[in-house]
């Protein structure tokens, strides 16, 4: 399953679907289904989806945290084998996952490292480079588990390791609290190198009002492990393998 979350992003979904290796993939012996999660867009996002024959799930309210937490709700319960996750902005190229899930191991993630010689020079701005560094820098003096771009929104999940996951993150510290996830459950974790592009369509992060969200999740994380359970659509999420 491949997953895109998406809010409002009409001027470069079409260009990624576009741009999905269904070929190369079935030659590798996938059979991949395009799930896209709409955060409630108010552009022409979901219908782009529909008409390119993806299945489109509406989330209860917005947030990147919530949209990944119903793709994987989705992907558990439709027993796919594997869940290949990047944005839908054009800044990740779909054909990076042709080397990575070759590489994924039963129980495994892997994770795209954007900060790498392969990044597009204008993909990122000084700030946010820095900035990125020093959360993966953080996160990895809290946890202890080596990881190179713990904000990367590249992730490809073998089934087994979706399934130990319990997540309650409603926007862009998502990807912080997967990766304590992935020390708190014992769940390894690749490091792959992937190209980054400039992104297609007005930017959503915030550089210090989000960074000093996903720093708060890693934090949180380290001093609670386990996150408090709710609704979704009430702010959290814990993911449950028999549910």
């Amino acid at each position: 399953m491949i997953l895109l979350p998406v809010l409002n992003e009409e001027d470069g979904l079409e260009t990624v679907l576009e741009a999905i290796p269904h070929q190369s993939l079935k030659e590798l012996g996938w059979s991949p289904s395009i799930v896209i999660v709409d955060g409630n867009s108010t552009d022409n996002s979901r219908e782009i989806g529909e008409k390119a024959g993806c299945v489109v799930l509406v989330q209860p309210t917005k947030g990147k945290g919530e949209g990944i937490r119903v793709g994987f709700e989705y992907a558990i319960k439709n027993d796919f084998d594997a869940v290949v996750m990047f944005d839908a902005d054009r800044t990740y190229h779909p054909d990076d996952m042709l080397n990575m899930l070759p590489l994924l191991g039963k129980g495994q993630i892997i994770v795209g490292n954007r900060l790498t010689n392969q990044m597009h020079p204008h993909a990122m701005t000084a700030q946010n480079w820095i900035g990125n560094h020093l959360l993966t820098w953080s996160a990895v003096m809290l946890f202890g588990l080596e990881i190179h771009d713990v904000c990367s929104g590249y992730w490809v999940f073998d089934k087994a390791a979706i399934n130990k996951m319990n997540l309650n993150s409603m926007d862009f510290e998502i990807e912080a609290e997967m990766y304590a996830e992935c020390a708190v459950a014992n769940i390894q974790l690749r490091n792959y190198p992937i190209q980054y592009q400039p992104r297609i369509g007005v930017p959503k992060l915030g550089s210090i009002r989000d960074g000093s969200s996903i720093l708060k999740k890693l934090i949180i994380r380290r001093l609670f492990p386990h996150p408090v359970d709710a609704e979704l659509g009430r702010g959290k999420l814990s993911l449950h393998p028999n549910q």
